[in-house]
């Protein structure tokens, strides 16, 4: 998490929520128009695996192939006239949503200003 937060020091971006489930996790991301969804989700998956790799070495060879992240990932965005509720509830019910965890969650709403 404290990686994510780096992230969001760096990109002008704001993680709402974190969380995971058995084999997901689940970011629910404010951020200035600077950067399109998409590169924000390559930004947040190199840079967490990298510092994963980092600071747990061990962690790539228990991995198969290496890889931190899977290849794909889905990206929905909502403007001031979405319902933050509706998104956020989305966030949290992906999936496995008995096994939702939350990590984390900023006391900012989803429309308050960066």
């Amino acid at each position: 998490m404290q990686i994510c937060l780096e992230i969001a020091n760096r990109y002008e971006i704001r993680f709402l929520e974190i969380g995971t489930d058995k084999d997901h996790v689940h970011f629910l991301i404010q951020s200035v128009p600077t950067y399109s969804p998409t590169q924000i989700a390559q930004a947040v998956k190199s840079i967490t695996a990298r510092e994963v790799f980092r600071r747990i070495p061990t962690v790539k060879k228990q991995l198969w192939g290496g890889e931190f992240w899977s290849k794909g990932y889905f990206i929905n965005t909502v403007g001031h006239k979405g319902n933050e509720t509706s998104v956020s509830d989305y966030v949290r019910n992906q999936g496995r949503s008995k096994e939702y965890k939350k990590l984390y969650e900023s006391q900012i709403s989803l429309f308050d200003d960066l």
